[in-house]
């Protein structure tokens, strides 16, 4: 079972490969990633586990793609951890001197790597397998320094390891040297943590006994990540070139850097060693007998070298996919749903006429348009913002509405307007009664100011309705054909804009009939006598005084008003005029001025009867103001919106069925084309993927 899981994630890193293992995945596999600077012997450590020489060796930046290593012990009948942990240790004799006498480079029939983009081919020779690594990265990157984060997928089948997944990611590296770029150091650590900040990523990191554990780069990058080390591992290398008297028995305890998984001490073999060819065999021997008879650690021996950190990774790889496989069965499940969704939002890659096309578009069109405004649309509905026809009513109900009531006649309307108009309706013979016509010819004046917000109402609804216009263009399906797209967009727009043209009259013709016939027989209108009363009330309010032995009302008194002395009637509208007490000035006439304006104090009448217009005025201008907030969004209903829902249909198969470039109109969007091809590549990848993880 423990060996299917493991094979289980290698088949999956397989069939997810093919999207380039970066962040385009939709799923974070389990997976070991190993990290450390150019010189702490990330290689060696690799090359010790697999028992085989095959990585590229050199100065500078070697790994410049990462490798997935799928390492596959290839026994039909796996054996038990234990026993191929002692397959790296515990060979017969004859295997020995097998692997002493024969050299690497020649083909074995037991081991054999296969490459990802080769498949069907078997590598059984070593050197070639890292000729194919050096190939294949120069292959993206080119020949100079320069690295990818396109990852290399090598399984290599052996009686010799352990079933395990390694990623083998580029060496950090401090100063550009040589060809590098000179922002090589920020391009590898990019790569790093893209890789390591997966929260699936069992980090390996690789440092140097021999240099101070708190100046390892691949750790300090390791705790940006993982700050509580609760997925790291740590291998210390270079044990053996410690200063006498020194060992790595405070790591080792956690006393200087703790990290979940501890660490792992290991002796790789040194460059006089490769070039004399020691074969790792030799060296893994010479690793378990220097532990054993060291005085720091053999007491801890078991604990220590490549065959135990084989061991304990194919242990935390196992343990880590056994926690994460329902989650990412149901990742895969979901990432699979989607792209399958927006494939058919995208349309499959041919349709039947290109006069289908278009009839298909414009009823989709109308549909759409039809239910945003009636608020049907429930795949487009929305909890964040109000739209489509919730828009216009806030329009209707909020923004016209209030802008109406904020209109205030006596803005405008003056006392002394209103004693003009008075003295100027009644003509040569002063009235005796409140004037309808100044009434009227006032409350005119005023009904004119509703025209101004209706008309910027119809305005209003416009740019909402071009709104969801834009709304609707949206959906993929209507981006597929860009011309078309366009095309329809522009004959909508200009529908409604024709469509202004009958809805401005209508409405400016209802503002009009209010203009021309005020009702002052309008049942809501305040009477006259009845503003009369108000007005007496206000100006002159009856004292009423109380008995003071009784604590009763006394009666009104009913005694005559004041008589007015004759030399305080210079006030009223000419006052102003006949103010001078010069008798020559007033005995000689002269003629009126050319502008002749009401000035001085108002008479009690002139006074008494300026309020009651004024009553009057604002009873009957509450009157229209209700009539204007219901009638007018009722007008724009029938002459934009309605008259939009019902004819939009008609006029797109007017103006766009009937074209004569419809092939042209009906050409697909490449990035419409190019995300079906990524849409279908991503379906076909999980449903091999989701196949896989249904087999467990």
């Amino acid at each position: 079972m423990d060996e299917t899981l493991i094979s289980t994630i290698n088949k999956l890193q397989d069939a997810l490969a093919p999207l380039g293992g970066g962040s385009s995945s939709p799923v974070d596999l389990p997976q070991i990633t190993v990290v450390g600077s150019q010189s702490s012997g990330k290689s060696s450590v690799l090359e010790n586990i697999v028992g085989r020489d095959f990585l590229p060796r050199g100065t500078g930046i070697v790994t410049r793609r990462p490798l997935v290593l799928q390492l596959v012990n290839k026994r039909a009948a796996p054996k038990s951890t234990t026993n191929a942990n002692n397959d790296l240790l515990n060979l017969n004799d004859n295997t020995d001197k097998k692997h002493e006498q024969k050299s690497q480079s020649e083909d074995n029939i037991d081991e054999w790597g296969e490459f990802l983009h080769l498949p069907g081919k078997k590598f059984h020779n070593f050197d070639e397998i890292r000729k194919e690594i050096v190939n294949e990265t120069e292959a993206k990157t080119g020949k100079n320094a320069g690295i990818s984060a396109i990852p290399i997928n090598l399984r290599i089948y052996s009686p010799h390891v352990l079933t395990l997944t390694l990623v083998d990611l580029p060496g950090l590296t401090k100063v550009p040297v040589g060809d590098q770029p000179k922002d090589i150091e920020k391009q590898i650590r990019d790569m790093i943590l893209k890789f390591i900040s997966k929260p699936n990523a069992i980090i390996l990191s690789v440092n140097a006994a021999n240099q101070d554990l708190a100046n390892s780069d691949g750790l300090k990058l390791a705790r940006e990540v993982d700050p509580e080390g609760s997925r790291t591992i740590g291998v210390l290398t270079k044990v053996d070139l410690m200063d006498q008297g020194t060992d790595v028995i405070d790591i080792l305890a956690g006393r200087v850097i703790p990290l979940r998984y501890g660490y792992v001490p290991v002796i790789n073999r040194g460059q006089k060693d490769i070039e004399q060819k020691k074969t790792i065999r030799a060296a893994l021997n010479d690793e378990t007998a220097f532990f054993e008879n060291h005085p720091s650690y053999r007491s801890k021996a078991h604990y220590c070298g490549t065959p135990y950190l084989a061991k304990k990774l194919n242990s935390i790889l196992l343990h880590h996919i056994k926690q994460t496989l329902p989650d990412i069965k149901l990742r895969i499940e979901t990432a699979l749903k989607k792209y399958q969704t927006e494939l058919i939002n995208l349309g499959p890659e041919t349709l039947d006429s290109a006069s289908s096309i278009v009839l298909s578009i414009i009823t989709d069109f109308s549909k759409d348009y039809q239910a945003l405004l009636n608020g049907e649309g429930n795949k487009d509905l929305t909890t964040m913002e109000l739209s489509g026809g919730a828009r216009i009513s806030f329009v209707f109900h909020e923004i016209f509405k209030n802008g109406v009531n904020a209109l205030d006649p006596f803005d405008q309307i003056k006392d002394t307007d209103i004693r003009t108009i008075m003295y100027n309706s009644s003509g040569a013979s002063p009235s005796l009664f409140v004037g309808t016509q100044a009434f009227e010819v006032l409350v005119k004046q005023q009904i004119k100011r509703f025209e101004d917000p209706s008309l910027r109402c119809i305005n209003l609804i416009f740019d909402e309705l071009v709104r969801i216009l834009a709304q609707i263009l949206q959906n993929p399906k209507y981006s597929r054909y860009p011309a078309l797209k366009e095309s329809l967009s522009n004959h909508f727009i200009e529908f409604l804009r024709l469509a202004l043209v009958p809805t401005n009259e209508f409405v400016t013709d209802i503002i009009r009939s209010e203009e021309t016939y005020i009702n002052t027989a309008h049942p809501d209108l305040l009477k006259g006598s009845q503003a009369m009363a108000i007005v007496q009330e206000r100006l002159h309010p009856r004292q009423v005084q109380v008995d003071p032995k009784t604590g009763k009302p006394l009666p009104v008194s009913t005694s005559p008003a004041p008589s007015v002395n004759e030399d305080d009637k210079s006030g009223g509208f000419f006052g102003g005029f006949f103010a001078s007490k010069n008798k020559k000035r007033l005995a000689s006439m002269e003629a009126p001025p050319p502008v002749l304006k009401a000035t001085g104090a108002m008479t009690d009448r002139e006074t008494q009867e300026t309020e009651v217009i004024k009553l009057l005025i604002s009873s009957y201008f509450q009157i229209v103001k209700r009539t204007v907030a219901d009638v007018i969004p009722k007008a724009i209903m029938l002459k934009l919106i309605v008259r939009s829902k019902n004819e939009i249909q008609k006029i797109l198969l007017e103006k766009l069925y009937g074209s004569s470039d419809l092939n042209d109109l009906t050409k697909e969007n490449e990035v419409t084309k190019q995300r079906r091809q990524e849409c279908l590549k991503m379906v076909e990848v999980l449903k091999h993927a989701n196949e896989i993880v249904s087999s467990v």
